[in-house]
C-alpha cells in the first residue's frame, strides 16, 4: 500500500475527478456550502477503511493531528458522521463507476456471510434502530463458517470468479433463501456460469438458470467427494476459496466484522465503505 499521505492524495484525486466530471452526482443540499468538501469527507472515509481503522472518531482525530495541511477545514465529529452517512450512496456510486470499465469474468460466484449486530444473548425484543427499508430487520441466522448462531443480517455478494471483484452486493435478512437473493443480485447480469455452495441446491432453480443460459456448478458434498477425481475437487476448492478470501478481506482486514454500528444506516454506510475499499485495493488504486 502507498505511504499514508500519498494514499490520501491518490484517493482524493480519484474521487474528486469523478465528482467534478459529473460521473458521480451528489444532490445539492440547502444551506451554505461546507468548507470541508464532499470529496474530502469521502476520501477520509475510504482511507479509514483501507487502513482498517475501526473508530470513526479516533481516525478523524488522527487525520486532524497528522495531516492538517491536507484537510485544513475538518468538521466536528458529529457533523462528519452525519455527512458520511448522508453520502453513503455516493460511496456506492463511486464503486460502481470504478468497476464499470472492467470487463466481468464469464464465471461468477454468489454467496452470503454473517453480518452480526449484537450477540444473540443480548437480544431482548424489537429494535427499531436496526430496521431498514422494505421491512428489512435483523434476525437470527446460522453462521456456517464459524458453526454458531448470530443476530443481525447477511452480506450477499456477486463476485468475479477470477479476480475477486465485487460486482453487486446487498444487506439481506439473516435467515434467507439464498436462491432468491441470487435472483435479485443477478438480475441484469450476464455470467455464463455460477460456482455456488450447497445452500443453492434446488432442481427447479437450476433449471431456471439453465433457461437463462447459465451453467451451475455446486460444491460437491461428502459422498460426491469420495467418487470425484482429485484434480476436479482441487479446482473447485481453489475457486471456492476465492469468495471466502473476498469475505475475509472485507469483514476481517477491512474491519467490517467489527463495524461498531448502532443503527441500520450506520451499518449500511460502513458496508459501502468497506466494499469500496476492497474495490480500490483490487483495482490497485491503493
Amino acid at each position: 500500500m502507498l505511504a499514508y499521505e500519498d494514499l490520501f492524495v491518490q484517493v482524493y484525486v480519484l474521487i474528486d475527478d469523478l465528482l467534478s466530471e459529473g460521473r458521480v452526482v451528489i444532490p445539492i443540499r440547502p444551506g451554505p456550502k461546507p468548507t470541508c468538501s464532499d470529496a474530502e469527507v469521502l476520501t477520509i472515509n475510504a482511507v479509514r477503511h483501507l487502513l482498517g481503522r475501526r473508530g470513526e472518531s479516533t481516525f478523524l482525530e488522527e487525520v486532524r493531528a497528522n495531516w492538517p495541511s491536507l484537510f485544513p477545514h475538518l468538521p466536528s465529529q458529529s457533523e462528519f458522521n452525519r455527512r458520511v452517512r448522508w453520502l453513503w450512496g455516493a460511496t456506492e456510486l463511486i464503486r460502481q463507476e470504478l468497476i464499470a470499465s472492467v470487463a466481468s469474468d464469464p464465471w461468477s460466484q454468489v454467496d452470503t456471510s454473517a453480518l452480526p449486530v449484537k450477540h444473540p444473548s443480548r437480544h431482548r425484543g424489537p429494535e427499531a434502530n436496526w430496521d431498514g427499508p422494505n421491512d428489512l430487520s435483523p434476525g437470527f441466522g446460522r453462521d456456517a463458517a464459524h458453526a454458531e448462531w448470530f443476530y443481525g443480517f447477511r452480506l450477499a455478494v456477486v463476485t468475479d470468479l477470477d479476480r475477486h471483484l465485487v460486482r453487486r452486493w446487498a444487506i439481506v435478512p439473516a435467515a434467507v433463501n439464498e436462491r432468491e437473493v441470487a435472483d435479485e443480485l443477478l438480475d441484469g447480469c450476464t455470467p455464463t456460469g455460477l460456482l455456488l455452495d450447497r445452500g443453492f441446491i434446488g432442481r427447479e432453480w437450476a433449471e431456471q438458470q439453465a433457461e437463462l443460459g447459465r451453467q451451475i456448478v455446486i460444491s460437491p458434498g461428502r459422498k460426491q467427494r469420495q467418487t470425484l477425481p482429485r484434480a476436479y475437487l482441487s479446482a473447485i476448492a481453489a475457486f471456492r476459496n476465492r469468495v471466502e478470501t473476498t469475505f475475509a478481506q472485507i469483514t476481517d482486514s477491512l474491519e467490517l466484522a467489527r463495524h461498531g454500528a448502532r443503527t441500520f444506516w450506520g451499518l449500511l454506510t460502513r458496508t459501502a465503505g468497506a466494499i469500496l475499499a476492497h474495490t480500490l485495493l483490487n483495482l490497485e488504486y491503493a
